[in-house]
């Protein structure tokens, strides 16, 4: 169980982590391989990634609730790693859409689910707990890749950048592949499963919607893809905007990791939805009045914490009012759900910005306020599950 948490930690560092950065790679492109476009078009490689990544959850978790993760894993590394390979060598927008959008996305879809679901196989008390540890590796990859692609493209260029990141998750990803096991327990006689029966649940749709305005307004993404190009249209210079990011996704790693035991203690669905509700605030408070770098820095920092608890704490939701042995399937298709707000919230920030002329205060709001609405529609399937308002739930 523990080398489960442990190999899903290295794959969610790779993976997830790299996709955190991509605020790096947009704005390399808008400066250098992709200058002739706007942010819009451009920001549609990071979301058709995360469309790819979301909507192949169903698919992966029926597979691995009948064969379990290795195989999975090993497609799914092998899809990764060329993915990175090709995007080092890609000149073309159609190129990059196909290599660091379509496969990428695969390739991540391919490693994340089998990692998160196995660990939740393996604990029930502890779940939050166990999957807030895993999903740390996300936030730790976001805080290592920003840093780590800026100062090599400068050093040895992008090509060679990219290559570096994609051998050192080639690695890490193989180790991965070796540790993460599923719980014997979800081999016995498999139940009967419901299909698409959890699609008439009015929890589990409730979560599915919530979860979509969420992916919708931020999918926890929006500031994550943008904040480097704000902090440079505030004159800061691009070393400190990529630094910014960078503390973003370090104040994520606590966020996935302390929000998750909390919630093991007091109900998931009792923290998930007030931290979405506060994640959405920061955005609409704190982002929309952050025009120094200090400002920026307490924003990024918090807004990483908040929503740091939505990526960790929604999978043991999901495996909470789901059985066992559909688990994967179960979780995969909430983020095949999700998928397609998460197409669009990246691409429709882009172009709010474009037509407020650079302005980013209707991206900001739009991204808060679809936010606060989700973690309302979470915080009715709490009380679909138990009304009372002090229940552990």
């Amino acid at each position: 169980a523990y080398l489960t948490i442990f190999g899903a930690f290295l794959a969610l560092f790779c993976t997830f982590g790299q996709m955190n950065a991509f605020g790096t790679f947009q704005a390399w492109y808008t400066t250098h391989q992709l200058n002739t476009l706007d942010a819009s078009t451009i920001s549609w490689i990071g979301s058709l990634q995360l469309w790819v990544f979301f909507f192949s959850g169903g698919p992966i978790g029926y597979i691995f609730d009948k064969c379990g993760p290795r195989m999975l894993m090993m497609v799914g590394t092998i899809c990764y790693v060329l993915s990175i390979m090709m995007t080092s060598i890609s000149t073309q927008y159609y190129q990059y859409i196909l290599s660091q959008g379509v496969l990428f996305g695969l390739g991540v879809g391919l490693l994340f689910y089998p990692s998160l679901s196995s660990v939740s196989t393996h604990f029930a008390t502890y779940r939050a707990t166990a999957t807030g540890l895993a999903v740390a590796g996300s936030g730790l990859g976001g805080v290592v890749f920003p840093i780590m692609l800026q100062n090599l493209f400068e050093r040895v260029g992008f090509g060679w950048a990219t290559r570096i990141s994609g051998l050192l998750c080639g690695v890490l990803c193989g180790i991965a592949v070796l540790t993460v096991t599923t719980s014997t327990s979800t081999h016995k006689a498999p139940a009967q499963l419901a299909g698409l029966q959890c699609l008439k649940e009015p929890r589990y749709m409730l979560l599915a919607a919530g979860g979509s305005l969420v992916a919708l307004g931020a999918c926890c993404f929006v500031p994550y893809f943008y904040v480097v190009d704000y902090a440079q249209s505030l004159g800061i210079s691009s070393h400190m905007a990529f630094v910014v990011l960078a503390l973003m996704n370090a104040g994520g790693v606590f966020g996935r990791v302390v929000p998750a035991i909390l919630s093991d203690s007091i109900g998931r669905f009792n923290l998930l939805a007030p931290t979405s509700f506060l994640a959405g605030l920061l955005i609409l408070i704190s982002w929309m009045f952050a025009r120094t770098l200090s400002t920026l820095i307490v924003f990024s920092i918090l807004y990483g914490f908040f929503s740091g608890a939505f990526i960790s704490v929604i999978t043991p939701c999901v495996a909470q009012i789901s059985d066992i042995r559909e688990i994967g399937m179960r979780i995969g298709l909430m983020y095949s759900i999700i998928s397609f707000s998460a197409l669009i919230g990246g691409p429709v920030a882009g172009l709010i910005l474009g037509f407020n002329h650079g302005s980013y205060n209707g991206m900001v709001i739009f991204a808060g306020t679809t936010m606060v609405a989700g973690s309302l529609l979470i915080l009715g399937v709490k009380f679909l599950i138990n009304p009372m308002l002090l229940a552990r739930v």
